[in-house]
């Protein structure tokens, strides 16, 4: 009897063990799983769809690397429609039944910073998100899961305000939408502008004539728009301004470098008009090489703000994942600074570039990702600290990007 339970008790030990040796398989096998959260149907459509592409060719460059972890990185979407409640909800069925590890998004501030408190920092799952720039994001209750691979308002307003100076301007209008982005850069703008700012809000919902809002924002004398807003509701204002002889005259915020907007609104209403969005430095060999990358595939450069910045979130995530050796969220957290400043190795975008990076990690190198945008150097608050801020004018309706203007936070 004493041998039978002997041996009972051997193969139940036996079989724990394979158990958790077929778990623990399991679990190394499991790939790393992303989701893409952005507005693919509401008024930043535009810009999800494009932002897109950015996150679908680091997917790309990825996998024909080897992927991460020894498994081709899993690319889910949600739609937020720019809705503070359906994102959190997609949020939720990205994390809980998709089983995603990071996210990159969300686009706009208002739904990244409602994710971040209800989803994100609740679950300890990475979001960086490569648009959304409201300075309330810097003191979200994220637990250190949120990032960007976009510059904050904190930076962005102050240029705005300089373009608008260095136009011969010392009186504006200001129209901004009442949410988190609107807020943040009308405020700093307003801080640093130096001059008569007439400012104006609209409701984030949408409205069919915002007439007393550019009636307002002119009440002051100027005869130049600043444009806080997104394009599906700029396209409404403009128009509108234009044929009540408002204001004909504009500077535009990042949302709205649009060529789809020059072409609805009419391109000779908004030629020489200028304005400023996220770059990148020209001469970095790390924009270089994913320029020539980018139009190797697509024929031209972007025409729109994000794309590189969509791109380098995916790849500052796959890289930490690798260099944790695991694709847990809070490891790979841990591990996001490292792969991105010295001391280690510099690794540049591109497909050439990922490829070293990760062999680099896999080798057991100490790596310092250069970003297709910018450094990625962030802060203890997930903030980059350096960067680029385009200058751009509409000509004949295509976007012409001016210079690239370095900002240092430090």
């Amino acid at each position: 009897m004493r041998k039978l339970l002997a041996g009972l008790a051997l193969l139940l030990l036996v079989a724990g063990a394979l158990i958790a040796a077929c778990d623990d398989g399991e679990e190394a096998s499991e790939p790393l799983r992303i989701g893409y959260l952005a507005d693919r149907s509401g008024s930043l459509a535009e810009l999800g769809d494009v932002v897109s592409v950015g996150v679908e060719l680091a997917v790309q460059h990825l996998n024909e690397a080897g992927g991460v972890n020894g498994q081709d990185v899993v690319l889910l979407s949600g739609d937020t429609k720019v809705n503070p409640t359906q994102g959190v909800e997609e949020a939720r069925r990205l994390v809980e039944v998709e089983g995603v590890q990071a996210i990159v998004g969300a686009i706009s501030s208002t739904v990244t910073l409602a994710v971040t408190e209800s989803v994100i920092g609740p679950a300890g799952v990475v979001m960086i998100t490569p648009s959304a720039s409201s300075p309330a994001l810097s003191t979200s209750n994220d637990r250190d899961f949120l990032f960007r691979s976009a510059p904050s308002d904190v930076a962005k307003g102050v240029i705005l305000a300089a373009l608008a100076r260095e136009e011969g301007l010392d009186n504006v209008g200001l129209l901004y939408r009442d949410d988190a982005y609107g807020q943040g850069l009308a405020e700093v703008f307003t801080q640093h502008f130096g001059g008569a700012v007439s400012a104006a809000s609209y409701s984030a919902l949408g409205q069919t004539s915002y007439l007393a809002e550019l009636e307002q924002a002119a009440s002051g004398g100027a005869d130049l728009l600043v444009v806080v807003a997104f394009p599906g509701e700029a396209e409404v204002f403009l128009r509108e301004s234009i044929e009540h002889g408002v204001f004909t005259k504009f500077v535009f915020a990042d949302a709205t470098r649009s060529e789809d907007l020059a072409a609805k609104i009419g391109a000779a209403h908004l030629d020489g008009s200028k304005g400023t969005a996220p770059g990148s430095g020209p001469d970095e060999p790390s924009t270089a090489a994913w320029n020539q990358a980018y139009v190797a595939q697509f024929g031209e450069d972007p025409a729109r703000a994000y794309v590189r910045e969509g791109y380098d979130a995916v790849i500052a995530i796959a890289l930490a994942a690798e260099a944790a050796g695991s694709n847990d969220s809070a490891a790979i957290r841990d591990q996001l600074r490292n792969v991105v400043q010295p001391p280690g190795r510099t690794v540049i975008a591109g497909p050439e570039g990922v490829a070293a990076a990760l062999e680099a990690v896999r080798n057991g190198e100490e790596i310092d990702y250069d970003g297709a945008a910018s450094p990625l150097d962030w802060n203890a608050t997930g903030d980059l600290v350096t960067g680029f801020v385009e200058i751009w004018e509409y000509r004949g309706g295509k976007i012409v990007p001016i210079e690239s203007r370095h900002f240092d936070l430090r």
